[in-house]
């Protein structure tokens, strides 16, 4: 089944895509989440719907927003590739660290910076190195606790398109301090079209993930590609390291972090700083997976940051 999000005149409406790519409204007031904390009922609704055969809108000409409001959003780093990538900005002799092969490392990112699929996008406050990242986002459908990797595979109810848009000048400034990344991460995270569910992918299963082509645009010029199971840490063990002395609840995000070539600053710490400039106002960027749909975003003007000062310095 996939799943969408539109804007109505009454307001946002979730909805299922048939066959022929047309959304059929689901029943008013649902959304993503309380969809699936109800077991069973995501194929419940679509089924009904479905079956009602009410007039729907083509996919192509809904005003589409983001398929769900996550409650939370944990993104992870599991494509050795970037990560080597993206240390070489700070050392050109830089590898894969060690810890990458312990755990599946993930920050908090912002639920409210959530953006739909052709939202505008604004560039952050401060920001002149203005950057995309390539990713797919696992959704929880189940809530959970301390789970295996085993337990966890079931926990996983869909995935989505997700482009992690990044402050990087802001982003490296901020890490200086151990911490982080947080406003580098703060301003706009898309998620793509539609949210398809686990069951959809089965037949591309492979290794790690999924045998998913997934490519990066800006101005339609491709920047990168890379295939989804290039993943060294699959989703249930993402789910399970998450779950762990905490809770996932239905909605939650896991995102597979940024795929091989799928951001300018592995580009740039692969290749120079040179390799392509950073994003700016006009500039249009466009992400693809197989089978999950994507997200196609303008960046436009921002705002000026207001000074902040601190009350005294030793």
């Amino acid at each position: 089944m996939r799943f969408a999000r539109h804007r109505t005149p009454q307001g946002p409406r979730l909805a299922v895509l048939d066959d022929e790519d047309v959304l059929i409204d689901l029943p008013e007031g649902l959304d993503l989440p309380a969809l699936l904390a109800d077991d069973g009922g995501p194929a419940a609704a679509a089924d009904t719907a479905l079956r009602a055969a009410s007039p729907g809108v083509p996919l192509i000409d809904a005003d589409l927003m983001a398929p769900l409001d996550p409650p939370t959003v944990r993104d992870f780093s599991t494509f050795p590739e970037h990560t080597a990538g993206i240390a070489r900005n700070i050392d050109a002799n830089a590898g894969v660290p060690e810890e990458f092969w312990e755990i599946p490392a993930f920050y908090f990112s912002n639920p409210y910076a959530t953006a739909g699929p052709h939202d505008t996008i604004p560039v952050p406050p401060g920001c002149e190195r203005f950057d995309f990242e390539l990713e797919v986002a696992a959704v929880v459908g189940r809530p959970g606790r301390d789970l295996t990797v085993e337990q966890a595979a079931e926990h996983i109810a869909g995935f989505v398109v997700l482009n992690d848009f990044s402050a990087r000048d802001v982003q490296f400034h901020e890490m200086r301090l151990r911490l982080g990344p947080a406003k580098g991460k703060d301003t706009a995270t898309a998620l793509g079209t539609v949210f398809v569910t686990a069951d959809e992918l089965l037949h591309r299963a492979s290794g790690t993930s999924y045998d998913l082509t997934m490519r990066v645009l800006v101005n339609d010029e491709e920047i990168g590609t890379d295939q989804l199971d290039n993943m060294a840490w699959s989703f249930p063990a993402l789910a399970a390291y998450a779950s762990r002395g905490t809770e996932i609840r239905p909605g939650d995000l896991l995102g597979s972090g940024t795929c091989r070539n799928g951001c300018l600053a592995e580009l740039w710490g692969r290749y120079g700083q040179d390799f392509h400039r950073p994003l700016r106002p006009g500039d249009v960027v466009t992400t693809e997976v197989e089978l999950l749909g994507g997200t196609r975003n303008r960046v436009v003007p921002g705002s000026a940051p207001h000074p902040i000062r601190p009350g005294s310095r030793t």
